[in-house]
């Protein structure tokens, strides 16, 4: 991208399916200066006395020029226009688990926010996907005789993985005797029989990260351990850790869990709690097959987020598949009455995630709401933001 002094803003997002786009030109801060827009099926240009703004698509990325309708003036975002365009654009998408190539193979599980490995050279044999949460209703449905399954947790085997909407379920007796991620020690107070408060120690359940303390799942039996997809990284025990940025990764295995879920469970809405049971996040999936470009000055203020340290690149133009969400936060007893409406909605569907992890995707959703143009960031009372896949 070839940028002057008055570089100007531009944002363009394209959906694959309905092979549209909405193309937003900021005006720099003189916005009374006149300014030449040209539009190629490959390029963005913008011409103002005090400068040029130059934009390339993405390979694979036409726009059709002729096909430019709606064109309006936004305060406060600049010209808006819709116009058709075709977007074959794909990046590779950071795999929380592939079945079909991991199964067979030896894998280490690795903390991903530090690299510390939890299992080294497991041994998968089975990697299967856990029934719906309500699956034991489902076959006293079908069933005409008891259910065979009532009050049998499934637990996997020693060389089994079962995968869960956000977590893995895996056996660890053969890790027993081998140093193991810690378990938060806990205590609560309860009321004794004599009316007096004590110390009681709680069942210990947290899976703590020996390196950096993060929770990575929790215990589920004294074999049985489930680890949250947002804290894991399992790799085949020849690769080596993939250094991935913290919020880049957070986005893409939650994107990918909100797309698979609504396309197995036609599910659009969904509350994100934390361990503790507390919600902290309502999402309302938009649409899955969005593309977005922008071109922008680079912002140091942003510097001030670790969180957000792939945000900050040399280069001040980028494109990435995303999901669009509305979002409600919940944290402070924000949107009470909303969020106990979700909860009693039979069509909402909730994930539990770490509670620190929570925090870290609302600050990330709340930073993409930020760099939206003014007029895109609400839409009926929701919040909007784009999760990268």
């Amino acid at each position: 991208m070839a940028a002057a002094a008055a570089e100007a803003r531009v944002f363009l997002e394209v959906r694959r399916r309905l092979q549209s786009a909405l193309l937003i030109l900021g005006v720099p801060d003189e916005g009374g200066l006149p300014m030449d827009v040209c539009i190629t099926p490959t390029s963005l240009q913008m011409k103002s006395p005090g400068g040029c703004t130059e934009l390339w698509l993405p390979a694979g990325v036409r726009l059709v020029p002729s096909s430019c309708r709606g064109l309006r003036h936004v305060a406060g975002d600049g010209l808006h226009l819709r116009l058709q365009a075709r977007a074959e654009f794909c990046t590779k998408l950071i795999s929380v688990f592939n079945q079909r190539s991991q199964a067979q193979e030896c894998c280490t599980f690795y903390c991903q926010s530090c690299g510390e490995i939890i299992m080294r050279n497991r041994k998968l044999l089975r990697v299967l996907p856990l029934p719906h949460e309500n699956w034991g209703a489902l076959v006293d449905e079908w069933c005409c005789h008891p259910n065979p399954f009532a009050n049998k947790p499934l637990h996997p085997q020693e060389n089994d993985c079962f995968t869960g909407d956000c977590f893995f379920l895996v056996n660890l007796r053969r890790d027993l005797q081998q140093p193991r991620p810690e378990v938060a020690p806990v205590e609560t107070r309860c009321l004794s029989s004599e009316n007096h408060l004590k110390m009681k120690p709680k069942a210990n359940t947290k899976v703590i990260c020996k390196r950096c303390k993060v929770m990575l799942g929790e215990t589920v039996s004294s074999e049985t351990t489930k680890f949250y997809m947002t804290e894991i990284i399992i790799q085949p025990s020849e690769r080596n850790f993939p250094i991935i940025p913290r919020s880049q990764f957070v986005q893409s295995v939650i994107a990918q869990c909100l797309v698979e879920l609504s396309s197995a469970r036609s599910t659009f809405r969904f509350t994100l709690q934390g361990h503790d049971g507390k919600a902290y996040i309502l999402l309302w999936l938009l649409n899955s097959d969005t593309l977005v470009i922008e071109a922008l000055e680079s912002s140091t203020s942003i510097k001030k987020f670790p969180l957000l340290e792939d945000l900050l690149k040399a280069d001040s133009s980028s494109a990435w598949n995303a999901v669009k969400v509305l979002y409600q936060p919940c944290i402070k007893s924000r949107n009470a009455e909303l969020a106990s409406s979700w909860e009693s909605d039979v069509s909402v569907h909730s994930l539990t995630l770490p509670s620190a992890t929570c925090l870290e995707l609302l600050l990330i959703l709340s930073r993409s709401n930020a760099t939206l143009p003014p007029s895109l960031r609400c839409m009926n009372s929701f919040q909007v933001a784009f999760l990268k896949m």
